[in-house]
């Protein structure tokens, strides 16, 4: 099949860790790169945000990126880019026009909006994955939700109109019916994990002799809750240590707003010396610092899926995460890690001192997470993924209406 997949701010070519470049990042690119290995040729279009970037860069065989233009041609928030959404669906018919699609795959709404305009004159099918949704947003930030007033609204509409939606886990599909989505044109289709990157064998990075090690890697955001990791951090033993990684290089962590908030919590509580931020970490360098740790800890207000803890599950690495959205799916409590109620340092401190306590719980949790990491493989991602899109493609094309973008 010849797919066009639709990323608007994540670029699979991204450098991971900043503010809005994370686990979509990854999964757009995993998918593509897993799509291009059965045969299926890929096109990524994503807004341009540098002026030096060709317009064509390949990723891999099969896969190719396309810098599109829509607004100028720097970094602008994603929460920001609305109404630049106009200009880049116009870009993208053009595109379209050009090089006819069996199908286009939208990541995230903005990219809906876009792709759903672009693909009406061709009568190309539609697929949506939303990865995060704007009603859950809004429910767990509030009044922080920066996200555009228009965006439950538009998420309504493209959970109607286009031809299926993917969602991330079971727990996003109550959230699409609610919007009105027809449950018949859902397919639940996790991410996945590279499980050759990632892996029980090869080296662990150095760590404090003497110190156990709770690891967290993510976005530096507060609903990602590395404020609660912290909190529970200092519920637990002096020879417990907590090495955050994620936001901005470690060179530039003194200039970033959420890092300082996070250090000054950890000075507050007097285990500065135990909580140490060490900023973006290469891909290929994650899987050694996640085998030096005893437990990963993944604690957010909320999480459409979270690649991390299949990451860590793949590490055969035990997981306390919060019992929210996919970690509903991935983890196994008390089998491969412990779930734990969002925003309870407390529970969360309690579960890892259940697992440091017992070595032989640990190599078992160990062992199981592997295993269930294995079943996340991106071939079969992308299998079912497939099957997704014959689906869209079969389907009586359902007469939409043209909706403005707000701009």
């Amino acid at each position: 099949m010849k797919i066009a997949m639709v990323s608007e701010h994540a670029s699979p070519l991204a450098t991971l860790g900043g503010v809005d470049a994370g686990g979509q990042n990854v999964h757009v690119a995993e998918l593509a790169r897993a799509l291009a290995a059965r045969g299926d040729e890929i096109v990524v279009y994503t807004r341009r945000d540098d002026p030096h970037l060709a317009r064509r860069v390949p990723l891999c065989p099969g896969v190719t990126v396309e810098h599109l233009d829509a607004g100028p041609p720097t970094e602008i928030a994603k929460d920001e880019l609305l109404p630049h959404i106009r200009a880049l669906g116009r870009a993208l018919a053009a595109r379209l026009a050009d090089d006819r699609p069996d199908v286009v795959h939208a990541h995230f709404w903005m990219s809906g909006l876009a792709a759903r305009v672009a693909a009406a004159p061709l009568a190309v099918p539609v697929v949506q994955t939303f990865h995060a949704l704007g009603v859950v947003k809004r429910r767990y930030q509030g009044a922080a939700d920066t996200s555009s007033p228009h965006r439950v609204a538009f998420e309504r509409d493209l959970a109607r109109d286009v031809s299926r939606v993917i969602a991330s886990c079971t727990d996003e599909v109550a959230e699409l019916v609610a919007m009105g989505c027809p449950r018949p044109a859902i397919d639940v289709i996790p991410s996945g994990v590279d499980v050759g990157l990632f892996s029980p064998d090869g080296d662990a990075a150095p760590r404090r002799a003497g110190m156990r090690r709770l690891l967290v890697v993510g976005r530096l955001v507060p609903r990602k809750g590395v404020a609660d990791a912290i909190r529970a951090c200092a519920e637990l033993p002096g020879d417990v240590e907590l090495v955050v990684a994620g936001g901005p290089d470690a060179s530039r962590l003194a200039g970033d707003a959420e890092a300082r908030r996070l250090l000054r919590l950890a000075d507050e509580l007097q285990i500065a010396h135990r909580v140490h931020l060490i900023g973006r970490v290469a891909r290929d360098e994650l899987p050694a610092l996640i085998r030096s740790a005893d437990a990963v800890l993944c604690l957010p207000w909320y999480e459409p899926f979270g690649i991390v803890p299949l990451e860590a599950m793949a590490c055969g690495v035990p997981m306390v995460g919060s019992a929210v959205g996919g970690l509903l799916d991935t983890v196994v409590h008390q089998t491969t890690g412990l779930l734990v109620p969002a925003r309870r340092p407390s529970a969360a401190a309690e579960a890892v001192r259940t697992v440091l306590s017992d070595d032989s719980r640990r190599a078992g949790m160990a062992a199981a997470a592997r295993a269930r990491a294995e079943t996340y493989s991106w071939d079969d991602i992308a299998r079912r993924t497939e099957a997704c899109y014959r689906r869209a493609r079969a389907a009586a094309a359902r007469p939409t209406a043209y909706r403005e973008v707000v701009g």
